[in-house]
Order: C-alpha cells, then sequence, then structure tokens
C-alpha cells in the first residue's frame, strides 16, 4: 500500500510539475528570468546546513530561507524543464520573536527524502531559547529546532509539523545510511555547547536521545570556552566523515578583543564515526574518545594548524581510493567588522600524510564560500562563491594535479553590487542543478534564489519567480 501511494504521488507532482507556463494558451513565450524566487530572506542560504536539496526520480528538491525565516520548499523537473512551488513548509521561531528587528539567520533548512519517500526538513534554531528549560548540553540563544515532514511522499505542497529533536539545535546537517537509518547532527546550543547527533531508524518518526561527539568546555588559561564548527558526510560503507575547526570562545572581558566575542576560529581538524560499532578514529586509524576534548583532538585530529589566520569551516569528500579531502575558508582576522581577504583552501590525504593546503581561488576581496566534488586524487572541481571588485561570482575551479593548483574553468553567475550565499552540493546532483545560490544585494532588502549547474541558473517565468514578500518590519544584519 506504502508504495502504490508513493508511486502514485510522483506521478501527480511530475503532472504538476509538467504543467503548461503560458497562461490562457497565449502561444507567446513568458519572460523568463535565471532565479526561481524573489522572496529569500537575510542571508538565506549556507554550506553548512546541509543538504539544502536533493535530486531524486528526475526532480530536484530544493530549500531555502524565506519570509519571517520560515523554510520555503520547491522543486523543478528537469525533464519536463518546469517549476512547482516555493511552499512554506514550517513556522520558525526566529523570524516571529516579540520585539526582534534583525534576522538571525541560523535557522535555514536542511533536506533529507527518507526511504519511503516523504521530505524532512529540520529548520529555526539556534540554540533554544531559556522558556525551553535547561540545556545540559551548552547554553542558549534564541529559536526553537523543529522538524516537519511532508504529507505525502514527494509531495511539497503540504507539510506536518512533528515534535520528535532537541529544540537546541543549531547548524542541521541530515544523513541518510543505506539501511534507511537517519542521523541528525548539530550543535547542541548556542556557541558554547557540545556537537550531537540523534539517530532515527523508523524513517525519522522519532529519533533516539542526543549523543555528544565534540565537547565543549571552560580553558583555565585564558577567559574562553572550547568550541566548534563541524561538517558531516557519508564516507565508506557505513561510515561518516567529519571535518571541523576549533571556535576559541571569548568572554566579553577576556581582553584579548577589543570587540568582544568575535569568531575567533582556527585550525582543521578531521575523523571518522563508524555507526555499525559506534566507534570514532583518526584518518590512521586510531581510536578516539567521545566526546572530543580540544587537548585530543589537537593530538590526534590535526589536519593543519592555521597560526594566526582564522578559519571558516568548509566541507569533505572522499576520492574513489577512499582517502579524504577537505576544503576551509581562510583569512587573516575574519571576525565581525575585520578585513582582509578570506580563500578557500583544499587539502588532502594520501594514505601517509595530509598535503596541499593551497589556496583555491585568487581574489584578493570578500569572502569565498563554497562545496566541492573529487572523482580521482588528482581530480577536484569546486563551485565557489566569491567577490570580484563590486561583483558577485559564482564559479568553477578545476585541479588536475591534486590540488597543486586550481583554474577557473567557467563562470556560472555574477551580478553587480551583490554577494553570493550558497549551499553545499545538492545530494545526488543532477549536472544542471548542482547548487543553490541567494542573491544578496546592496540596493535591496529582496533575495533572489537561483538553482545552478554546469550550464549556469535554471530558468523560469518572471510571473512565477515573482512571490509575496512579507519582510517590512525586518531590517538585515
Amino acid at each position: 500500500m506504502t508504495r502504490m501511494i508513493y508511486v502514485s504521488f510522483t506521478i501527480l507532482l511530475s503532472l504538476l510539475l509538467g504543467g503548461c507556463s503560458v497562461e490562457g494558451g497565449d502561444k507567446s513565450q513568458p519572460q523568463m528570468v535565471d532565479y526561481f524566487a524573489d522572496n529569500g530572506t537575510g542571508n538565506p542560504l549556507a554550506v553548512v546546513q546541509q543538504p539544502a536539496g536533493e535530486y531524486h526520480n528526475g526532480i530536484t528538491y530544493v530549500s531555502y530561507q524565506g519570509p519571517f525565516e520560515d523554510p520555503y520548499i520547491a522543486a523543478y523537473n528537469h525533464e519536463a524543464q518546469s517549476w512547482l512551488g516555493p511552499f512554506r513548509a514550517g513556522t520558525s521561531d526566529l523570524g516571529r520573536r516579540v520585539g526582534r528587528t534583525k534576522f538571525d539567520n541560523h535557522g535555514k533548512p536542511t533536506l533529507l527524502i527518507d526511504d519511503l519517500g516523504y521530505i524532512h526538513i529540520f529548520y529555526g534554531g539556534h540554540g533554544g531559547d531559556k522558556h525551553h528549560g535547561v540545556n545540559t548540553l551548552g547554553d542558549v540563544h534564541h529559536g526553537a529546532n523543529k522538524h516537519s515532514i511532508s504529507k505525502r511522499p514527494l509531495d511539497i505542497t503540504e507539510w506536518e509539523a512533528v515534535d520528535n529533536i532537541s529544540v537546541f539545535g543549531t547548524y542541521n546537517q541530515a544523513i541518510k545510511m543505506d539501511n534507511g537509518d537517519i542521523y541528525l547532527f548539530y550543535r547542541h546550543g548556542a556557541h558554547r555547547s557540545d556537537w550531537v547527533y540523534q539517530k532515527s531508524t523508523d524513517h525519522g518518526r522519532t529519533f533516539q536521545p542526543p549523543v555528544s561527539f565534540l565537547k565543549h568546555k571552560r580553558r583555565t588559561d585564558v577567559k574562553a570556552v572550547d568550541s566548534w564548527y563541524a561538517w558531516v558526510t557519508r564516507g565508506e560503507g557505513n561510515e561518516l566523515i567529519i571535518s571541523f575547526d576549533y571556535h576559541l570562545c571569548l568572554d566579553h572581558d577576556a581582553g584579548i578583543d577589543s570587540r568582544g566575542h568575535v569568531p575567533r576560529r582556527h585550525d582543521v581538524h578531521f575523523m571518522v564515526f563508524n555507526t555499525e560499532t559506534d566507534e570514532w578514529r583518526t584518518v590512521d586509524n586510531q581510536p578516539l574518545n567521545i566526546p572530543l576534548t580540544r587537548e585530543e583532538a589537537e593530538q590526534k585530529t590535526l589536519v593543519m594548524d592555521t597560526g594566526d589566520m582564522w578559519t571558516f569551516n568548509g566541507s569533505t569528500h572522499l576520492d574513489n581510493k577512499g582517502n579524504p579531502h577537505v576544503s576551509i575558508n581562510m583569512g587573516k582576522d575574519i571576525g565581525e567588522k575585520a578585513g582582509g581577504p578570506k580563500l578557500t583552501y583544499h587539502l588532502r590525504w594520501d594514505g601517509n600524510e595530509w598535503l596541499g593546503g593551497s589556496p583555491v581561488n585568487g581574489q584578493k576581496s570578500g569572502i569565498s564560500r563554497g562545496d566541492f566534488e573529487v572523482t580521482d586524487p588528482n581530480t577536484i572541481r569546486f563551485i565557489i562563491s566569491d567577490s570580484d571588485g563590486k561583483d558577485g561570482v559564482v564559479a568553477e575551479w578545476l585541479s588536475r594535479d591534486g590540488g597543486d593548483s586550481f583554474i577557473k574553468t567557467r563562470e556560472l553567475l555574477r551580478r553587480k553590487n551583490s554577494t553570493f550565499a550558497t549551499t553545499a552540493m545538492i545530494k545526488n546532483a543532477h549536472p544542471d542543478a548542482q547548487v543553490i545560490v541567494g542573491q544578496i544585494a546592496r540596493d535591496t532588502a529582496d533575495r533572489k534564489i537561483f538553482l545552478l549547474g554546469q550550464k549556469g541558473p535554471i530558468q523560469r517565468p518572471l510571473k512565477d519567480a515573482t512571490l509575496p514578500k512579507d519582510t517590512s518590519t525586518f531590517v538585515s544584519k
């Protein structure tokens, strides 16, 4: 019966997506634009909330932060070359907090399709709020981590809110294993919190309690707390791979930085989680004690010591030899109101040691973000958003020498007086739809949302891409 429902809604969605895009039988071509929505809000997308989209049975499903920071979902049928949506999938507490006048931007949606075809959206968290009670694994800030599931398989039009994950979550990352188990990774609170995972064995209908794997704790040598930023994805077989950087979370009276708390991050780390045995190890197979402390991480998991350079964590993937590659965004003082280039760097494990550390892109201004795919150890392809003067640019960068050098092979998108927010690679991505990108223009609060692939942005009729916006009472942070 479940299988029949799954197939029937697949057919229904395909019909909906394949509908005529010309009004009233008019044979003239509609005006087309290269974005699919114009109601993105604040900073609508990021690499860390991932995956934000998935390709499944000929359709790419995408998510982004829309009006009032709510999660919005759209779908693109590649054969019909037609869009459906976006539809609102839930209500974020971040955008509706009493008296709030700035975007929070930490509750952007994460999307996952389970083995029964239901679509899951995780969103809305930035550590939870005081009224949620005591966070035993960290501190609190705002919002509430939430979970919505589509009411029918592969149907994005209606959603049901479910209360089965911790409200204290921030930076959701969802992974489905071959046996259907779902792992939800996130930071359990605001800055001074453990990183945890919750596991579901029933297609996301229930989740086991949070399990800590990165430990926050107060330092004794400086007025600060150890904290982390992590990125998790599939490895080989039943393994997950994790790259992460260290966050020195300073007290406001630490006397180290006149700005008080700033995102002071350093170094690059890597480790492996065997989900079958619940064992954690280093890249060279040393066992790790979990939750991992800073002291053990510095001894066993360090990929690169970045010195006084500040980092913003990137992503990690395996090549066809089973060796990990890691990206990191790095520059001089990537703090609030800080200057200096922020380039994307690449490193790889050759079976014996970490190699590389070369910059991918050669831009000298702005902040670069992006993700990559790797085939053999020598061939690495990045899609990166960065700046070229006042222009925002999304481009492909390719290495054929193991990351020793990269060349810009194609420019996928460029806009004047703008920057771009981008996602990690879409899960199982179609070549024509690999990342979701949000334009942050300097002259408007509107955020246009693009779906980019190797041929550039996928187009949509202007009338369908023009959407209601409920952001008049908010200002950009």
